[in-house]
């Protein structure tokens, strides 16, 4: 495969301690791979909500300013005041972005686990995946099927085993049907394919009327819009004929975990064989898993004491989960790759591209359905 590259680009973010971000690309050596490593020439990677969080943090893209640096972009914002508390422990740490992604193994360490892998398209997890090389254990990568390409698989980790650890949890917890929230994304597309795969009853709340046909055509059957005057009703109706009484909620802030409580309560009482002054007996749990709302998470206690509301992250879960259960996930997302977990991207960018002030503008919008992959080949 010809002569290794001893060096590469990789994509950086820093907060610096007067209060500024920079975005840059930065030169770094190229590790050769030993043992059971393989060296993969990154060709797609997903700029997904969590990467946005340590890639742009809480700056004020409205103050973002193009320079350029040994012939290379960067970008710089200002991160506003009230926020440089909560940033104390990245400060002046130039950090590495990219939580998975894909592409060749072009080189492999003399391990056999290693050696399979050369020349298979693979997909990765393992962070910083904004660069031209990833260096990484063969037992972190994921070999695609031979119709697969990078982009196929870029996404093959963060949303599919998130949508299938809601529905795991769902079961483990005793529960028969879920809420999702912002459920027009495309974690929210893959979890409706899951759901209606596996039989599995689905409330998907959405925020706009063109939201709800997005889920409708790809076969929903219960889709509510929170903005419509009567979501709590229909909500309450949904819920009572779902039995859903676990959520989960990407929102966050506001009112919306407290309103699915609320009615999961009101649904519960529909079938109530007599007044409790403690509520119903039935558990009624949401797991906050983002913020798009980063406002305080309101709680309004109308749903009686049998509630829980939590935080819920994919790694914890996968380590509760274990080797065994990981694998058997990991595996139906190779299986189905095209189908059930298949991403659609809004655009394809560059290194270079990534760090434009309109694009970050684009991409940082976190639109319904709009979804942005980094190559790291393009533009070579």
């Amino acid at each position: 495969m010809g002569a290794l590259p001893e060096r590469g680009l990789q994509l950086r973010s820093i907060i610096k301690s007067d209060g500024t971000l920079e975005l840059s690309l930065a030169e770094v050596a190229v590790a050769p791979p030993t043992g059971s490593e393989v060296l993969v020439r990154v060709e797609a990677s997903p700029l997904n909500p969590s990467d946005l969080g340590l890639l742009l943090g809480p700056a004020d893209l409205s103050t973002a300013k193009a320079s350029s640096a040994d012939g290379r972009p960067v970008l710089t914002a200002q991160v506003p005041e009230r926020f440089m508390k909560a940033m104390a422990a990245r400060l002046d740490q130039s950090m590495p972005v990219g939580n998975e992604g894909a592409g060749e193994v072009i080189a492999a360490g003399p391990d056999p686990a290693a050696q399979a892998l050369l020349g298979r398209t693979v997909a990765m997890l393992g962070g910083a995946m904004y660069a031209q090389y990833r260096t990484l254990s063969a037992a972190d990568v994921l070999p695609l099927g031979p119709d697969a390409t990078a982009a196929d698989g870029a996404s093959c980790f963060v949303n599919p085993l998130t949508a299938l650890g809601m529905v795991e949890t769902m079961r483990q917890e005793g529960h028969k049907a879920l809420v999702h929230t912002a459920a027009a994304s495309n974690l929210g597309q893959m979890l409706n394919r899951i759901c209606l795969k596996d039989g599995v009853d689905l409330v998907n709340i959405v925020r706009s009327a063109e939201q709800a046909k997005l889920l409708k055509d790809i076969g929903a059957k219960y889709v509510l819009d929170s903005t419509a005057p009567d979501f709590m009703d229909r909500l309450i109706d949904a819920l009572a004929e779902t039995g859903a009484t676990i959520a989960f909620d990407a929102i966050g802030g506001g009112k919306l975990a407290s309103q699915i409580l609320t009615a999961m309560e009101a649904a519960a009482n529909r079938t109530a064989g007599a007044y409790s002054r403690y509520g119903s007996t039935v558990h009624k749990q949401v797991y906050i898993y983002g913020g798009l709302d980063t406002g305080p998470t309101e709680l309004a206690r109308a749903y009686g004491m049998a509630w829980g509301i939590g935080g819920w992250l994919l790694t914890p879960f996968l380590m509760k989960l274990g080797a065994e259960g990981v694998q058997r996930l990991r595996q139906r997302v190779v299986d189905e790759l095209k189908t059930t977990f298949a991403s659609h991207y809004t655009a394809e960018i560059s290194l270079a591209e990534a760090l434009d002030p309109k694009v970050v503008a684009a991409y940082n919008r976190k639109g319904t359905g709009a979804k942005y992959l980094i190559n790291p080949a393009k533009g070579l």
